[in-house]
């Protein structure tokens, strides 16, 4: 695995918090949604944060109306560091799709949402980060001992959601007589990995870890263990936000205080999940 620093995103940050500058969100000078604090470094006041609601132990929307994850603790940690309570927090779905736009409009301060850095994504927002190096894996039957190397994946059934990459990425450069089907949510592939309809599912482990690690399904899965490709998840910022340094702060006190390495045990650990350790700021594995 190859090393890369995120230099020019970083420096342009650091300078810019020097300057005590951000970028115009298009309505105030802060760039953050209307109420909010957090633009100018938090200090109280409501705070709108972006989070996956659909994704068990990384995001996720509780039928009570709570919202529980990694990346809710991530969050919770990072806006409690910024200057806020955790009923200063505003909630708002994330979607994959709407990462971009929602940071560009200013509808959230900040987005924590399984938000892997990318150069294409660093080219239209900011990240600060990574806080967690995950891994494109595969979650098979606990009583499976026939997939034990990606290359077993040939002539298997193996599932991801409509729209993903994940699974085609498999099928071209690992093996290409996997059968891919192609189902709504994750959830409908859980309940066909249950039922034998497929052999595998696909996504990012932490993903599957947090899928694993739900009640209902203890015991039932297991996670492969392939790390077919690196994802450094990043919380992503307006452009020159002057938060990002702000946050890359906030990150390395959780580290460094026990809470980061707590919420990994909290929420992945039913799913016997293999965590990588916490990342360096700055520091993109490739």
């Amino acid at each position: 695995m190859k090393l890369r620093k995120v230099a020019a995103a970083g420096t342009l940050v650091l300078a810019l918090t020097a300057a005590g500058c951000s970028s115009d969100g298009g309505g105030t000078s802060s760039g953050s949604p209307s109420g909010s604090s957090a633009g100018t470094g938090g200090g109280g006041g409501k705070i709108t944060v972006g989070i996956k609601f659909d994704q068990p132990g990384i995001g996720l929307k509780t039928p009570n109306g709570t919202y529980t994850g990694f990346d809710v603790d991530v969050a919770t940690y990072v806006a409690k560091e910024l200057g806020h309570k955790p009923g200063d927090i505003q909630w708002k779905e994330a979607k994959s799709a709407d990462r971009e736009t929602l940071l560009q409009r200013g509808d959230v301060d900040f987005i924590a949402a399984s938000y892997s850095i990318t150069p294409a994504r660093s080219e239209k927002v900011d990240f600060a980060g990574p806080y967690l190096l995950a891994h494109q894996d595969v979650l098979i039957r606990a009583d499976d001992n026939s997939i034990t190397k990606p290359e077993d994946l040939n002539n298997k059934k193996l599932c991801s959601v409509t729209g993903s990459t994940s699974a085609q990425n498999v099928k071209t450069r690992i093996a290409p007589n996997a059968q891919l089907q192609e189902y709504g949510g994750y959830s409908e592939c859980l309940t066909g990995l249950e039922n034998k309809a497929v052999d595998a599912l696909t996504t990012d482990d932490s993903i599957l870890a947090g899928y694993a690690a739900q009640p209902e399904f203890k015991g039932k899965f297991k996670l492969g263990g392939f790390k077919m490709s690196n994802e450094n998840y990043g919380i992503g910022v307006q452009k020159g936000s002057e938060l990002t340094a702000k946050i890359n702060t906030a990150l390395e006190k959780m580290v460094a205080d026990g809470s980061w390495q707590a919420a990994v045990e909290k929420n992945f650990g039913p799913a016997n999940y293999q965590n990588e350790p916490a990342p360096k700021i700055g520091v993109i594995v490739s």
